[in-house]
């Protein structure tokens, strides 16, 4: 047994963030085992790169979608093409960022399945293992291979690989099998909850898992998506917030009526990288200084409606600090004290709808219409407080509405999505469908991390949108790392890489 911790050790450490590594590399005393404690604390601090991170799954997830792109700005954020290929679906299977995400999250899948090898308490056991069935989860909607080792098997042998129908009765039967362990809450617990949603999600996706280039949809999953969404939604424990920025603000954990589940970010001390999050679109002459990367399209911004509070304005705690507003940042930028800022060059910094992938010309700086979801934390330093996002009620509601309209409930459904745009400030849509329904997700959902996931279930994923040309069907999976299928025969290379 100490022999595999130690094997787990040298393996789960080449991925940790580095107070986890620093745990991690503490000698044990001669003959003491582990806290089961303190290893799940270490797996939830193990999300933090792969998920908060903007290189990692959610690069992969809003990039190749179309609501976010990384444009390079003359010799700024050129980085080899690794942005631009991922906007322009043209990725291959050296693409390092790809790489990386796949090996940390397996990373993530081996630390909680060791975990449960040191008789942990039923609640810890369950904590963990639902860690491990959302990782395998991420791992199946990018890669749609697992690799996944039964609990008590040899460490020393190739981890067997979950193809997709074996991935998700995993991910359903492991939410089953822990809903009574799991508590019921805070948010920054992996919780019963949390477990609904999860479940709700990989039944939602099922078929398109199945079958990326023709999704389909069988009731009885559908049907079990409303029913786990109704168990949260009647608990009264949620609601929708007029608030909603709220939901990603330094103080969203005492805030917000609509977040499920989030990864615990403690200001000044201890924290994943969710300020990438404004860094990464943030002019250098702004307040913090950014580095002036990241921008939606402009066809996206065009989705909108004018009194949509999701496009974002004046944000207290913010806006009187810099000037900066939330949401989409689009022309004249000002300071807090209503000046105009200019560019490295002296001319206004003036954000604009159109931005191309390769830039040209003199406005190398301004192109692109600029994101702030997250408002800024500007009292913890590096370390901020914004505990980031994996689940929220929004989502739920319009899952629920998406299985409704799916059965056929198609008044029912667009009940739902009224409901929840009054919320956000813009009047009723007259009728609903898949276009609608995508288009309602984009608008709620932009750069949360969704994004591809919601375009390859409604199969719109392969087509062309601004700057990008319609793709081929390879795209649906991301390459297998290499030194994944070295390490491991099992493992087989995804078509077309």
């Amino acid at each position: 047994m100490k022999k595999y911790f130690y094997l787990f050790l040298m393996i789960f450490a080449l991925g940790a963030c580095t107070n986890l590594e620093e745990e991690l590399r503490e000698d044990l005393p001669e003959g003491e085992t582990p806290d089961p404690a303190a290893l799940l604390g270490s797996a939830y601090n193990s999300m933090r790169l792969p998920y908060q991170d903007q290189s990692r799954f959610w690069a992969a997830q809003e990039h190749t979608g179309d609501s976010a792109l990384g444009p390079t700005r003359g010799p700024d954020w050129d980085d080899n093409g690794i942005w631009r290929s991922l906007h322009a679906h043209t990725w291959n299977a050296d693409h390092a960022f790809l790489g990386s995400t796949f090996s940390e999250l397996l990373q993530i899948v081996f630390a909680t399945s060791n975990l449960l090898e040191f008789n942990p308490d039923a609640q810890t056991a369950a904590e963990s293992r639902l860690i491990r069935a959302f990782v395998v989860n991420s791992v199946l909607d990018g890669w749609g291979q697992v690799p996944y080792r039964q609990d008590g098997t040899s460490l020393l042998e190739d981890a067997s690989v979950l193809q997709p129908a074996e991935a998700v009765d995993l991910i359903v039967s492991e939410v089953d099998a822990i809903l009574s362990d799991l508590p019921d809450g805070p948010t920054n617990r992996a919780n019963k909850d949390a477990a609904r949603v999860l479940k709700m999600k990989t039944l939602l996706n099922k078929g398109m898992y199945l079958n990326r280039e023709s999704p389909s949809f069988e009731n009885a999953d559908l049907q079990q998506v409303v029913a786990l969404a109704d168990e949260i939604i009647n608990s009264g424990k949620y609601s929708v917030t007029t608030d909603y920025f709220g939901n990603f603000a330094p103080n969203n954990d005492q805030i917000s009526t609509e977040n499920i589940w989030t990864a615990e970010n403690i200001g000044g001390s201890n924290s994943g990288n969710v300020r990438s999050r404004w860094f990464c679109t943030l002019h250098y002459n702004q307040n913090p200084s950014g580095w002036n990367g990241f921008a939606t399209l402009g066809s996206f911004y065009d989705s909108f409606e004018a009194d949509d509070i999701r496009l974002g304005g004046d944000y207290p705690g913010q806006t009187d600090v810099s000037g900066i507003k939330t949401g989409l940042l689009i022309g004249q930028q000002f300071d807090q004290d209503g000046n105009a800022l200019q560019d490295r060059q002296g001319n206004p910094l003036a954000f604009t709808k159109e931005v191309a992938l390769s830039e040209s010309g003199s406005n190398l700086e301004v192109t692109g219409i600029r994101v702030i979801k997250y408002p800024i934390d500007y009292n913890s330093g590096d370390n901020v407080d914004n505990d980031y996002v994996y689940y929220r009620f929004a989502d739920v509601w319009l899952m629920k509405a998406e299985a409704m309209m799916r059965m056929g409930d198609t008044a029912g459904a667009l009940d739902m999505v009224n409901t929840l745009r009054a919320s956000r400030g813009v009047g009723d849509l007259s009728s609903l469908d898949e276009a609608t329904m995508l288009a309602e997700r984009g608008r709620e959902f932009y750069w949360e991390g969704h994004r591809r996931t919601d375009l390859l279930r409604f199969g719109r994923f392969l087509d062309a949108w601004e700057n990008k040309p319609a793709s081929g069907t390879e795209r649906l999976l991301f390459p297998i790392p290499a030194a994944s299928l070295a390490s491991n025969p099992n493992l087989v290379q995804n078509p077309g890489y």
